[in-house]
């Protein structure tokens, strides 16, 4: 039962003991509570209001509602936070984390209380960022510029709001708060849109194809490893030639290349913090082959200037390819041969929906990928579709011809 004690302004002060921790403190929590003023209670009336907001405040308290950790104000809360996710993201991914807390989360929520935080306060965050037309960005000699041509994306607006909820999640799964005011169902965010999958179709395909056969070895391989294997980008140029078994052509992909500004390349797990094995035709193993004999003559010429390991993508002293280098790569080429522009990420999508077209089942195409989740492969289902419907408006084509053609027969026997 939780203890009364009257004060001398006139409020009660409710304390209720749950018990003691893991130190042996002992757990409480302490409440304050002002009969409202412009009310006039008659003595028993009182007491009977007193015990009633006692108990709702101890049942509150047994029932998780109130915490202590929800005194602390979320800017407190944001060194815990980063900690709890440290394991479960990658550096680049805790990196645009931090951006977006200490730039847009902080300055508008951090002065608030957790147990504060509502789904109002939420809501005018998003809407906020929905009708912000000033970006504040930082220039290369660390002054500050703003740009008031631009508004942020309902993308953007979308992640931010998503940084948020990951943050309030975190604190309601340590009970420190007794629910995620960022539940989606509370909050009303712009519409992104319907988001397409730019892929290349078989026309556009060999087209880029052909232009590519000019372009020097290593950047060939790199294209055609993309669309033969579907890996992602950081996947291939953290690739190494142990990585390769030529005899049985296969290659193993287990970890990926990542670049924070300021820092070396580094590596880290895959997405999916998974390894796989992807197999690749002849003519794949063929060209990686000959990368390799040209990696080694270029070894030789350059003795102890070069300053590469076993990496298969290298910059001109070996050392390994910069992680952004194939979207950069990339782009030049389809702007110097005057193709469509498309993302090097395409060249996954690409690879997939091929794949699906081509009948391979949709569980093989998301493991040569990497996905973890089927429902990540499905987003690819459409291509299977789409072929569906041109295969049965070229089969009815073929059977109304057919038809047609014994129509006329008949007429000439006539």
């Amino acid at each position: 039962m939780a203890t009364i004690k009257a004060m001398e302004s006139g409020s009660y002060k409710f304390t209720v003991s749950l018990g003691r921790d893991v130190n042996g403190k002992q757990i409480r929590r302490v409440m304050t509570w002002q009969p409202e003023k412009d009310r006039h209670y008659a003595p028993r009336q009182l007491e009977k209001e007193v015990q009633r907001q006692a108990t709702l405040f101890e049942e509150a308290c047994r029932s998780g509602q109130v915490t202590k950790g929800g005194n602390m104000r979320l800017v407190d809360f944001i060194p815990e936070y980063y900690a709890n996710i440290k394991s479960s993201v990658s550096p680049t991914t805790m990196k645009k984390y931090q951006y977006i807390i200490e730039n847009m989360i902080v300055p508008a929520l951090g002065h608030f209380k957790l147990k504060d935080i509502k789904p109002i306060h939420i809501q005018r965050f998003v809407n906020e960022l929905t009708d912000c037309n000033v970006i504040v960005q930082k220039s290369k000699d660390g002054t500050v510029k703003t740009d008031a041509e631009r508004k942020l994306s309902p993308a953007t607006v979308q992640r931010y709001y998503t940084c948020l909820r990951s943050i309030m999640h975190n604190a309601y799964s340590l009970e420190l708060i007794p629910s995620n005011p960022c539940d989606k169902g509370k909050i009303k965010l712009p519409s992104i849109g319907e988001q397409t999958t730019e892929i290349y179709n078989k026309e556009e395909l060999a087209e880029m194809l052909e232009a590519l056969k000019g372009e020097p070895l290593q950047f060939r391989v790199l294209i055609h490893l993309a669309m033969i294997t579907g890996c992602r980008r950081g996947e291939l140029v953290a690739l190494e030639w142990s990585d390769i078994d030529f005899e049985k052509r296969t290659i193993s992909i287990h970890k990926s290349a990542y670049k924070i500004k300021g820092e070396p390349t580094k590596i880290k797990d895959t997405k999916s913090h998974k390894s796989r094995k992807v197999k690749i035709p002849q003519y794949m193993a063929d060209m990686l082959l000959q990368l390799k004999d040209e990696h080694t003559k270029r070894r030789l010429r350059l003795g102890t200037a070069w300053c590469g390991a076993d990496w298969v993508f290298i910059q001109d002293n070996g050392d390994i390819m910069f992680p952004t280098s194939p979207t950069q790569m990339f782009d030049k080429f389809l702007k110097r041969k005057g193709l469509p522009h498309r993302k090097f990420h395409s060249l996954r999508h690409t690879s997939a929906t091929l794949s699906l077209i081509s009948g391979v089942d949709i569980k093989t195409v998301g493991e040569r990928l990497g996905h973890s989740q089927m429902k990540t492969t499905n987003r690819y289902v459409h291509a299977l579709e789409e072929a569906d419907e041109r295969a049965a408006d070229m089969l009815g084509d073929l059977i109304q011809e057919l038809e047609n053609r014994t129509m006329d027969d008949k007429r000439k026997d006539v």
